[in-house]
Formats: C-alpha cells, structure tokens, sequence
C-alpha cells in the first residue's frame, strides 16, 4: 500500500478540519462576547444572537415564531429570527411592542396567542396582541391583577398554565431579607397565587392580589416558577436568605440552600397552599462546621436566630413544607422551565456577588422521573447538572452572563435571557452526553455542580439591594454593567473531532 505524501496527508487535514468546522460556521452571525465565553457541556452547543439589549428578564415565543422579550425599563419587544438551523440564528428586527419602563420582569402570552401579559411590581397587564401585523395596541391594557407593591423583591413572575389555560400564577416575593409581615398570610408577601382570568369580564375590577388562589407561602422569592408538561405539577426556585447567623455564628457562605419546591397539581388540592417556612425556618445546604448539627440533613429545615418564639428545628421539619431539592447556598435561580416529556427541568443560575468565592452564573438540568418528581433523594447535594458554566469564576460577576430567563421554540431548542450583558443565546443539545438516558441531559446522580455553585442574590449586607435576581433596585439588572457583547455558537465536541482526526491521519501517514 502506497504511503500518503506528507502534502496529501495536510490537504486531508485541511479539508477534515475546515470542512468539519463548518456544520459549526453561521455565515449570518458572527457575534461574539467580549467576556470569558461560557463553556457547554459535552453534548451541548450554543450562540449568542442578540445583543444591546437593556436588561431581558423573561422571554416568550408568540405562534409566529416570534421571541418576545422583557426588557427590563424599557417594555416589550418582539425579536423576528432568521433560522438556518441548528444554532445558526440571527435577528432580523428589533420592535418594541410595549413601551412601558415599568415593566419589569413577568411576561406570559395566552394559549390562543391574542393577549400579552406583563407585570409591574404592582399590577399585571393584559394587553390585546395582534399576531398577524404583530403589534399591540397600547389602548388595549387593563389591568388584571393589582395591590402587590413592597419594596426589595420587587420581580412578579407569571405562568400561565398548560394544563388548565386560564390559570395565570403570580410570584411575590418579600418586602425584605427577613420580612416579618411574611409570617401573615393576609399579608400576601412572600407567595405564589392563582387566578382564573376567564372569570374576569372587560369591565370588573382587577384581582386583588390577595384574593388568589393560595399556591404556597412562606416562599422568600420564588421567582422561577415552572409547569410539568406530563402531570400539571407546579414548581418553583426559592432565593433563599442572605447573611445568616446560626446561634451567632456566621454561615451565610454556604447556608441557606436554594430550594426546588413543590406545590401539588392545579384544579387540585394535594400539595397545595402550604407554608415552606420562611422567615422563620431555612433549608440546610452544608452540614460543615454547622452549629447544633444535631441530627440535621442536607435539606432539612432549621430554625433561624430571628424565629418567632417556639420555632424549632424539630417544629421546622414537622409544621412547614420541606423543598424537594436543595442547591448550593446563593446560586439565585431565577427561572426554571421543563422539555416537553418532563423528564428534565433547566434552570438558570443567576450566580453571586456577595458571596467570598463567586458561584452559580449557569445553566444547570435537573433529571425527573416518570412520577413527575426529580431522581435524586431530598438530601442530594449533586441534583444539578452543568450544561453551560462560566469559564473562570473569579471573574464574576463583572466578567460573566448572568442567565435569566428560558423558553423553548417548537423544535426544543433553548433560548435564554442574559441581563446584566443584554443578551439572548440559544441553546441546543447536539449529541447524547453518554450517561445512558439518551437525552444528553445527565442521569441526575451526581454529574454535576450542585455542590458548589452558589450565590447570585448579591445583599451582602440584607436589605435586598441589587440583589443577583433583580429584585434589589427594582431594575433587574443584576450586576447592572449594562454590556451589549456577546458570545458565539460552540460545541464542546468539536476539540475531540479535531483530536481523533489527527490521530486517524497520521496513522494512515505512517503506517500505510
């Protein structure tokens, strides 16, 4: 057999490696980042394709296929796409729908496509959305939700449910670190609630917001709140409190958890309307160095130094909902969305700024069983999958995308929010990652960085300012750097092609 000329052997090279780039090539978007660009998991690629946005928090597609954004004090925008496949995207315009520097975070279209809502930190707007010329008039609006104003959690996510389309679901969060009138359900903070808007005529009054049905309370700020596709289960991600004394000890770096909580099934009463505990009991996320450990577990609950009197450890996991999961204390995780047969959950985490050692700034998977609940046991500390991670975590948050919000299109590829860049990514699974379950996402027992990506709610010293979820000032900003660069599509699989083609070639140079 006729050895290979070293020239024949480069051109083969050449055309491998070029050729291979370019199923990863996107001739119509070349934007980059001008931070550490995120790393994806194998299996995973992404692009950045939109970028000078002010600060997109939730986002939507209407039936056209168009993306919806809330930016953050500027309104509503609708983001037309260029798709030529896979991660290749680009936008082609840019419109406001909405002007309204008020809005600031929640944003839901109905199942019929005709109506937009979107929230303020006290009201929910309706608003009438033409889909074929895509505008929305702004004469239109009412108001269908109101009386939610308190300061510091200032963000109201809304979900309008799959399985029964007239629920709308409204998140609250607190009027402060450790908000006191959060003990009072009268009060309405520190709650997710339900409202049937088929009942609401043109001409009644809007909900108080109160006047909901009771999701679950006691919820410091549940600012992701998501839907099972498979059973109707509602789910939410709790930012769990910041500078935490335990018997006078200082352990806010790694304690509280962040929680996956569940709250039952709509039209049904199981699970459903129970306290989870705060502000007077927190879940436990490290057991290292904890004071009167006791008998306490990764994701049981404790009693907090500032309890009502009475409120113990023991009264803490008997009288109060315990969450499903526990995550690494102060990820901030700000949505949570699930694939269309349930059996994986995304979340974003936003990721810290008070904390010594910055954590979070991800996209992590969450693996769910048939049964609609997740794999790992209550006490797992490795739940959470990485599917797209920040390179070099010193660098946060200045350096790094913050993630928000998530949306699938028709095809399941992932979309994402980023608001302290300004930017949207798409994100999409390229191959198996290996673990056996066929769906790349990890089989959910122990792949990945639930013991160790952590803050992202940024009080630092508790009173909610600036917070990693947005909430602190009421902007949504996040680390509030306003950058409008962006990062391009990648492939973690694409170091290992290039590896095994250069090994495949210079074998047949030599041995041929």
């Amino acid at each position: 057999m006729a050895r290979l000329a070293p020239h024949t052997l480069l051109l083969a090279l050449f055309v491998f490696l070029f050729g291979s780039c370019t199923a990863q090539n996107c001739t119509t978007n070349n934007l980059q980042v001008t931070y550490p660009a995120p790393v994806a998991a194998d299996g995973w690629e992404y692009r950045l394709i939109s970028t000078g946005l002010t600060a997109p928090r939730s986002i939507v597609f209407d039936s056209t296929g168009g993306l919806l954004v809330l930016d953050a004090g500027v309104g509503v925008r609708r983001l037309t796409l260029q798709d030529n496949g896979g991660t290749c995207l680009s936008v082609t315009a840019n419109a406001t729908l909405i002007a309204d520097t008020a809005l600031n975070h929640g944003l839901a279209i109905s199942a019929d496509g005709g109506t937009i809502y979107a929230s303020t930190v006290n009201d929910v707007y309706a608003y009438t959305y033409n889909e074929q010329t895509n505008t929305v008039d702004p004469t239109t609006r009412r108001t269908v939700v109101t009386n939610m104003t308190n300061t510091d959690h200032v963000t109201r996510t809304l979900l309008l449910s799959s399985r029964l389309p007239n629920e709308l679901l409204v998140s609250r969060g607190s009027a402060a670190n450790e908000d006191p009138q959060a003990r009072n359900v009268t009060s309405g903070h520190s709650q997710i609630r339900a409202y049937d808007i088929s009942t609401l005529a043109a001409t009644d009054p809007p909900f108080d917001f109160v006047a909901g049905t009771l999701i679950g309370w006691g919820l410091r700020d549940s600012v992701g709140v998501g839907e099972n596709p498979t059973n109707g289960g509602i789910w939410s991600v709790e930012n769990s409190v910041d500078d935490l004394t335990r018997e006078g000890v200082d352990v806010h770096q790694d304690n509280p958890g962040e929680e996956l909580n569940f709250h039952g099934i709509l039209g049904n009463t199981a699970n459903q309307g129970g306290n989870y505990g705060y502000p007077d009991c927190y879940a436990l996320w490290s057991t290292a160095g904890f004071p009167d450990l006791g008998a306490l577990e990764v994701g049981d609950q404790f009693a907090s130094d500032n309890a009502t009197a009475g409120v113990t450890d023991a009264t803490c996991n008997t009288n109060f909902v315990d969450p499903r999961l526990v995550f690494q204390a102060h990820v901030s995780p700000l949505d949570i969305k699930f694939n269309t047969n349930g059996t994986t959950a995304y979340i974003t985490f936003h990721g810290s700024t008070d904390r010594t050692t910055p954590v979070g700034y991800s996209i992590v998977s969450v693996a769910f069983g048939l049964n609609g609940q997740p794999t790992s046991p209550m006490d797992s500390t490795t739940a959470a999958n990485n599917i797209l991670t920040s390179p070099d975590l010193t660098q946060c948050p200045d350096d790094c995308f913050t993630p928000v919000g998530l949306t699938f299109d028709t095809i399941g590829r992932l979309f994402f929010s980023s608001d302290s860049t300004g930017e949207i990514f798409v994100l999409q699974q390229s191959a198996d990652d290996g673990n056996g379950d066929g769906d790349g996402n990890g089989d959910g027992d122990g792949d990945g960085d639930g013991d160790g990506n952590g803050d992202g709610d940024g009080n630092g010293d508790g009173d909610g300012n600036g917070d990693g979820d947005g909430n602190g000032d009421g902007d949504g900003n996040g680390d509030g750097d306003g950058g409008t660069n962006a990062a391009s599509g990648l492939t973690s699989a694409w170091p290992v092609a290039v590896g095994a083609a250069i090994a495949s070639l210079m074998a047949g140079f030599i041995l041929a």
